[in-house]
């Protein structure tokens, strides 16, 4: 019914820059919020940034600064870019959508997860 498709995880040394990007795609109605969240070994999932409908966006504390969360409406695609990276940001990151199916009820939706690993 609804695929998170996302790419752009990869292998980066501290301080250099990855952009993630998930593709919504699907029966969808209307997406209230798309977001990144992020789980490394040994931690729980944690959300990274998200932005609403509008142009809402928030951030965890240790990524102020660093990464910024864009959205292009047309294509229901969410972007991660992160700079400045650092070891502490090597996790999986997962999209998420608050999204609406036609015929449906609203709900959460993930994608498969993509690996970033910062690392000299």
């Amino acid at each position: 019914q609804v695929q998170l498709v996302e790419s752009g995880g990869g292998l980066v040394q501290p301080g250099g820059s990855l952009r993630l990007s998930c593709a919504a795609s699907g029966n969808i109605f209307s997406i209230y919020a798309m977001g990144w969240y992020r789980q490394a070994p040994g931690k729980q999932r944690e959300l990274v940034a998200a932005i609403t409908s509008g142009t809402t966006t928030t951030y965890t504390d240790s990524v102020k600064g660093r990464f910024t969360i864009s959205r292009d409406y047309a294509e229901n695609t969410v972007y991660l870019q992160m700079s400045s990276l650092k070891p502490e940001d090597t996790a999986i990151y997962y999209c998420n959508a608050d999204l609406k199916l036609w015929y449906s009820d609203r709900g959460d939706y993930w994608g498969q997860g993509t690996q970033v690993t910062v690392s000299s």
